[in-house]
C-alpha cells in the first residue's frame, strides 16, 4: 500500500511540473499519470507546490556556550524545523580543547540520538589541531560518514585556528574527500576593537557590529581563500554577509577555483538599524558576522540569483532574551551571538524571494535543499523529487498567508528576529522518508523518528563547473 500526491506541482532545482507522486515506505517510486495502485491512499493536494524537504546545513542545538547551552536542543529545534519545512539538519558537532575528533562527534550522538524530528548529520568543527585530529579527518570521512569540517578564523583563545592550522587542515581535507567550512572574521582584528571600544565605554549592543566590521570578513574571506589555493582544496564560506567577501568569492570562481558560500536568511531581510531598538531590544540581534548595513543586501539576493551564493542556510544559534541574552546587559562583548531561524527559512525565502522575483521557484528549491544535498553527500537521496529519493516532501500551499510572531513559532526561544514579518505560503503537509508528520502546522509525530545520515565523501568538481 502506498501514497499518491495527486494533483500538485512538482518543483525541483531543474524542473517546474504538474503530476502525481507516488511514495511506498521511505521511497518515491513513481511520478507521472495513473500511478495509483490498488490500495493506495490518494491525498489531493491541488494548487500546491512540491518542494523537497528542506536542507539545512548549518544548525546550532544543544550548543555548550560557558555556563549554559543554547535554548534549542535537538528535540525543539528539530521539531521547529520540520514545521517550517525542513527535514534535513547538518549541525556543528564541536570538538573542544582536549578533545579528540572521535570524543566530540560521540558527544553530539549522545545529544541527538533519538531525539531528532528530523533526518540529522553532523559536521564537525575543529578547535584544537594535532597530528592525532589530523589523522581522525581521514577516519571520520571513511567510517562515520562525517565529511566535511569547520574551522574558526574568529572568536580569539576560545575557537580561532592560525592560519597554519588552516592551510594543515584544508590540504587533509583535499586528500581524504571532505569539505572545510570557515568563519570568516579576522579573530584578532575583532579582539583588537573589542578591547578599545569597552576601553572608552563604548557597552551597549550597538557596538557589536562597530567591532566586527564588513572589512574584518573580507580580510579573512580572501585569506582563507589563498590557503585553499595553496592547499588545492575545496572551501565553503559559512554565513557569508557583505559585499567584500562576496566579490572575493566571484573574483575567485571565475578563475575556476573550487568556493562555494552561503548566507542566511537574516543577512538578506535584517540590518545593522536593529541594534538602535530601543533600550537593550538589539542584543537580540546580536550575531557573528553582525547584520550589515542595507547597501549590503542587494548584493547578496544578487548573489544568490547569479550562483555566486551556493545555499541559504540559518545559523540557528538560539538564546533566550531574557535569562541569556541579558547577560550582556552592561557589556556587549558578553552578549551570547547568535539568533533562531529554522523553522523561518522556507517561508522567509519564499515571500521574500520568490514572492517579490528576486528568486524563481527553481532556485528556490537549490538554495535550500538540492546544493546543500549535493555539496555535503545526500544527493540524491535529498535534495531532489525522484523516483528512487526518500520521499522527504514538502506540501507547500502558496493561497496561505499569515505574520510571524513568537506566541506562534515552535522554537524555545522567547524571541523571534522577524516579529511581524508576513509570510506567504505554508508548509501544508510535510513527509520524512515516506511518513506524514506534519498537517496543517500540527506534529503528527508522537516520538521523534529522525535517523543519522552517515554522507559520502565530498566530490571533487572540475574546474569551473558548478554544483
Amino acid at each position: 500500500m502506498g501514497i499518491v500526491l495527486n494533483g500538485g506541482t512538482i518543483v525541483t532545482a531543474a524542473d517546474l511540473y504538474q503530476t502525481d507522486v507516488r511514495i511506498e515506505g521511505e521511497r518515491i517510486v513513481a511520478i507521472g499519470y495513473e500511478i495509483k495502485q490498488p490500495g493506495d491512499q490518494v491525498i489531493c493536494v491541488e494548487g500546491c507546490f512540491l518542494f523537497p524537504g528542506g536542507v539545512d546545513p548549518h544548525t546550532h542545538f544543544d550548543l555548550p556556550m560557558g555556563t549554559f547551552s543554547t535554548s534549542d536542543d535537538f528535540l525543539s529545534g528539530s521539531k521547529a524545523a520540520v514545521l517550517g519545512g525542513t527535514t534535513t539538519i547538518l549541525d556543528y558537532a564541536t570538538q573542544f580543547k582536549g578533545e579528540t575528533l572521535k570524543m566530540g562527534l560521540n558527544n553530539w550522538h549522545a545529544k541527538a540520538d533519538g531525539k531528532c524530528y528530523v533526518d540529522f548529520g553532523f559536521q564537525m568543527a575543529i578547535t584544537d589541531w594535532n597530528d592525532q585530529v589530523a589523522r581522525e579527518m581521514t577516519d571520520l570521512v571513511h567510517q562515520e560518514g562525517v565529511s566535511s569540517f569547520k574551522l574558526y578564523m574568529a572568536y580569539k583563545n576560545v575557537l580561532q585556528v592560525d592560519d597554519g592550522v588552516l592551510l594543515q587542515a584544508l590540504r587533509v581535507a583535499g586528500e581524504c574527500g571532505a569539505l572545510v567550512c570557515v568563519h570568516c572574521e579576522n579573530g584578532d582584528a575583532v579582539d583588537y576593537l573589542v578591547k578599545k571600544a569597552r576601553g572608552q565605554g563604548e557597552t551597549a549592543p550597538y557596538f557589536h557590529p562597530l567591532t566586527r566590521p564588513p572589512e574584518v570578513e573580507e580580510e579573512a574571506t580572501r585569506r582563507v581563500i589563498t590557503l585553499a589555493q595553496l592547499a588545492e582544496a575545496p572551501l565553503y564560506i559559512v554565513h557569508l554577509t557583505c559585499r567584500g567577501a562576496l566579490q572575493a568569492v566571484m573574483e575567485a570562481k571565475r578563475k575556476g577555483f573550487e568556493v562555494y558560500a552561503e548566507t542566511c536568511p537574516q543577512y538578506l531581510l535584517l540590518d545593522d538599524s536593529c541594534y538602535r531598538a530601543e533600550g537593550f531590544n538589539g542584543a537580540k540581534y546580536v550575531i557573528s558576522p553582525p547584520l550589515r548595513s542595507a547597501d549590503h543586501q542587494e548584493g547578496l539576493w544578487s548573489g544568490l540569483r547569479t550562483g555566486i551564493l551556493d545555499i541559504v542556510a540559518t545559523d540557528h544559534c538560539a538564546f533566550n532574551y531574557r535569562g541569556q541574552k541579558d547577560l550582556g546587559l552592561n557589556d556587549f562583548s558578553k552578549i551570547p551571538s547568535g539568533a533562531p531561524g529554522v523553522e523561518t527559512r522556507l517561508g522567509l525565502l519564499y515571500t521574500y524571494g520568490v514572492g517579490t522575483g528576486k528568486l524563481t521557484l527553481n532556485e528556490f528549491v537549490a538554495l535550500t535543499s538540492t546544493n546543500a544535498a549535493k555539496l555535503f553527500g545526500l544527493f540524491p537521496r535529498k535534495g531532489t523529487i525522484a523516483p528512487g529519493s526518500d520521499a522527504d516532501l514538502v506540501v507547500w500551499d502558496p493561497r496561505v498567508s499569515s505574520t510571524i510572531t513568537v506566541e506562534t513559532l515552535h522554537q524555545q526561544v522567547d524571541y523571534t528576529p522577524y516579529e511581524g514579518f508576513k509570510q506567504k505560503g505554508q508548509a501544508k503537509q510535510v513527509f520524512l522518508r515516506g511518513r506524514l508528520v506534519v498537517q496543517d502546522g500540527q506534529l503528527l509525530e508522537p516520538e521523534p523518528s529522525g535517523v543519522y545520515l552517515s554522507r559520502k565523501p565530498f566530490l571533487k568538481r572540475k574546474v569551473g563547473e558548478n554544483v
